[in-house]
């Protein structure tokens, strides 16, 4: 690794050891320990607290680290910079999404991106919206496209549009008739959502919770089209997209008259790393969109 870039030595201040610090660099340990060395001997301090093979940062260490981060984030994007300089017509955007997004909203955003840049090829993850936000953050995911919001500081936010929510019940439902249903209708309805984590399990705890009940859930799944599915066959309501794809035979979508019954869609970043050229040409080609 070049002199003066410090990767080597945030991961091993990061894993707080040399065994897993230099498997993960894919580097020798002993090659690592002698590197950890020579920095110290350059600086005159020890950088690390010995506890057998575990580290711990040191006073000296915590003040290194720090500034050794924002080296490395310096020099991350001069790197991006000059492959963006030397190539802006090529590269790879890690795009994360929500499963209920790569039918319709995923595709055309990157449909309409790739005619202008036909070079930049893309990697596609769907996951649940807390998970999508968390591997953003960890840096495996260069953007994604969620809904709610994340309500996490380091994460930037570009809105892309609103869309309707509806509650599908089964077309023998008591409401089935109605165009139109309020929150307030539903309390003693047995509910069929997402597990914890997915955007659409938070809406639904938050529309119940504005209209003072608590949902009664029955089932839960990873998927809109299988909670369509169980709505189809009788066994309770779910809160879906209006436009979306997901809507099964045997089931009707009753417009949630509520003032707040629609999901904001937004793309995500790290605010704290460099965005590749293909990346913030992406975002602003989406928000355009």
């Amino acid at each position: 690794m070049a002199d003066g870039d410090y990767e080597w030595f945030l991961t091993l201040a990061e894993l707080q050891h040399v065994t897993a610090a230099a498997q993960q660099l894919h580097i020798a340990q002993p090659t690592l320990t002698r590197m950890l060395a020579r920095l110290e001997r350059r600086l005159g301090v020890a950088l690390f607290d010995r506890h057998g093979r575990r580290l711990s940062l040191s006073t000296y260490g915590r003040i290194f680290y720090e500034h050794a981060r924002r080296a490395q984030l310096e020099l991350d994007s001069a790197r991006r910079e000059i492959e963006d300089l030397s190539n802006p017509a090529a590269g790879e955007i890690r795009l994360g999404f929500l499963s209920s997004f790569g039918s319709i909203v995923v595709p055309r955003l990157i449909a309409g991106f790739t005619k202008v840049s036909p070079r930049v090829t893309f990697t596609l993850e769907e996951g649940a919206a807390e998970s999508i936000s968390d591997r953003v953050l960890e840096g495996l995911i260069d953007v994604a496209v969620v809904s709610p919001r994340p309500q996490k500081p380091s994460l930037a936010w570009r809105s892309l549009l609103r869309q309707r929510l509806g509650i599908a019940v089964p077309r023998d439902h008591r409401l089935s008739g109605a165009t139109a249903v309020s929150m307030t209708d539903l309390a003693d309805e047995p509910f069929i959502t997402m597990h914890p984590g997915f955007g659409m399990r938070q809406l639904l705890d938050e529309l119940c919770a504005a209209a003072q009940f608590q949902p009664r859930i029955v089932l839960e799944s990873a998927n809109l089209t299988t909670n369509a599915g169980l709505v189809a066959a009788g066994l309770g309501i779910s809160l879906t997209p209006i436009d979306g794809s997901e809507h099964a035979p045997g089931v009707c979508v009753l417009h949630l008259a509520d003032a707040d019954g629609y999901r904001d869609i937004g793309m995500i970043w790290d605010s704290s790393r460099p965005l590749s050229r293909a990346a913030r040409d992406f975002i602003a080609s989406a928000a355009r969109a």
